[in-house]
């Protein structure tokens, strides 16, 4: 049986936001979004839009590849 590839983006929002010595909220705070919002994607379990991507990198004045990697499942074949 042949499944689709399964692709997801890691992101290091937890890893950043902890070395600035923030709280979820105050982050959301600073890029518009709720503290729920936050939580998730730190989760790994909300895939943000491109502009936010893009506002929190510019926030932590670095690249958005730094904060955010896409990973591809590939393909998955089982006989």
């Amino acid at each position: 049986m042949k499944k689709d590839p399964i692709d997801f983006i890691n992101n290091k929002v937890y890893d950043y936001r902890v070395l600035s010595r923030m709280t979820q909220q105050e982050l959301a705070d600073k890029v518009g979004v709720s503290k729920q919002t936050i939580f998730v994607m730190e989760k790994g379990n909300y895939v943000p839009s491109l502009l936010l991507a893009f506002r929190i990198a510019t926030f932590f004045e670095v690249e958005i590849s730094d904060i955010f990697t896409y990973e591809s499942g590939g393909e998955d074949n089982e006989n």
